[in-house]
């Protein structure tokens, strides 16, 4: 094998790592609840 085979790999997973954290961060968080309506059945 290569030398630095696995610094190489290590240092690709944490720029992809850190590349995902990113573009999770920007995206908008789903908080709205459905609105139930009260108990039609009585």
């Amino acid at each position: 094998m290569a030398d630095n085979f696995l610094e190489n790999h290590y240092e690709e997973y944490e720029r992809k790592k850190t590349e995902w954290l990113r573009r999770k961060k920007r995206l908008p968080k789903i908080t709205k609840q459905l609105e139930r309506p009260e108990d039609e059945a009585l």
